[in-house]
């Protein structure tokens, strides 16, 4: 197989990636990860299966009560209500991963921002970002709790591949330790504007432009009746035909990044993913979600048991990802 690098490909299609493409009917997995214990090995060679064909796959019966998601969702929402003042006391700042920001991403594949705010939150990089008590109480408790329940999920996940790859136990549990002040795994709340004033030109744009991101692992929350995301398996990315995925109640949506794809020496592709500008019969209104990105922490050494690639600390390797993505203030 060819030395791939989705992060590198990104940015040498820019025009390409930016093209609306065809749409196509895929199937998205779905991996019962109950009884995980008992059935880790099966529940691994479904994973592998589906990382290995699509990419993408979604999770059910994961262990993260859906009262718990519908909290977090409600949290997320009334903190991108606070005035843009507000927000904008807890600025996201270069290379960081952390705080606010409001369409600062630019893609690659477009060179226009993503129509979208975020707020992320890396947990050794959050002094002086969080919203105090009296502009939004309780936010901190039920975000810390949420970001640690996708942490633990995203855990028997990775363990899952560390087994088909041949690491050792808790191999990338031990690379991604919320305990160490090198942590680098990230939750990110999103707000997708709403389109209801917008222009006939407007939805020539991209709600997120077409990119692959750039972790080991990505859990993704959606609302139902809130969709647009759309996926383009990585073996079939020349040929970007685009698939939506649903929002679903009760399903965690994943999909395979960028450090992953290195980490096993290209045996698990990162997936081309994008989330489109809502269809005439659609709701217009904005978009809510919520991720969580397992990026192994700081001095965690990346290179696959095959040497592909040369080593990389998975702080460098972030860092170059993230200056190639952001808008530079």
């Amino acid at each position: 197989m060819q030395k791939m690098d989705y992060g590198l490909a990104e940015l040498n299609k820019e025009t390409t990636f930016g093209g609306e493409g065809r749409e196509k009917q895929r199937d998205v997995p779905r991996i019962d990860m109950s009884d995980y214990e008992t059935r880790k090995q099966e529940i691994a060679d479904a994973l592998w299966a589906a990382a290995t064909e699509i990419g993408f796959f979604q999770l059910v019966n994961h262990g993260i009560p859906q009262e718990q998601v519908d909290e977090a969702f409600a949290m997320s929402e009334r903190f991108f209500a606070l005035p843009t003042e507000v927000k904008a006391n807890y600025p996201l700042v270069g290379g960081t991963n952390a705080g606010w920001e409001y369409k600062a991403q630019v893609r690659p594949s477009t060179g226009t921002a993503d129509h979208k705010e975020s707020y992320q939150i890396t947990l050794p990089r959050m002094e002086k970002l969080w919203p105090s008590g009296e502009e939004l109480s309780g936010f901190k408790a039920v975000i810390l709790a949420f970001e640690r329940a996708n942490w633990a999920l995203g855990m028997k996940v990775l363990d899952c591949f560390r087994l088909k790859l041949g690491f050792a136990p808790d191999f990338f549990t031990g690379c991604h330790d919320p305990q160490s002040p090198e942590y680098q795994s990230t939750l990110r709340l999103l707000h997708y504007l709403g389109m209801e004033d917008a222009k006939p030109e407007d939805f020539k744009m991209w709600r997120a432009g077409a990119h692959t991101d750039f972790d080991c692992l990505t859990l993704l929350h959606q609302r139902p009746g809130q969709g647009g995301l759309q996926l383009c398996p990585g073996k079939e990315a020349d040929e970007l035909e685009w698939t939506d995925v649903e929002p679903a109640p009760d399903v965690v949506t994943c999909n395979i990044g960028d450090m992953l794809m290195r980490w096993s020496d290209d045996k698990l592709l990162s997936t081309l993913h994008r989330v489109r500008m809502p269809k005439p019969h659609e709701s217009q209104g904005s978009r809510h979600s919520m991720a969580f990105f397992c990026q192994a922490n700081k001095d965690a050494l990346i290179q696959g048991r095959e040497k592909r690639y040369e080593p990389i600390t998975a702080h460098d390797y972030l860092q170059q990802r993230i200056a190639a993505n952001f808008a530079k203030h």
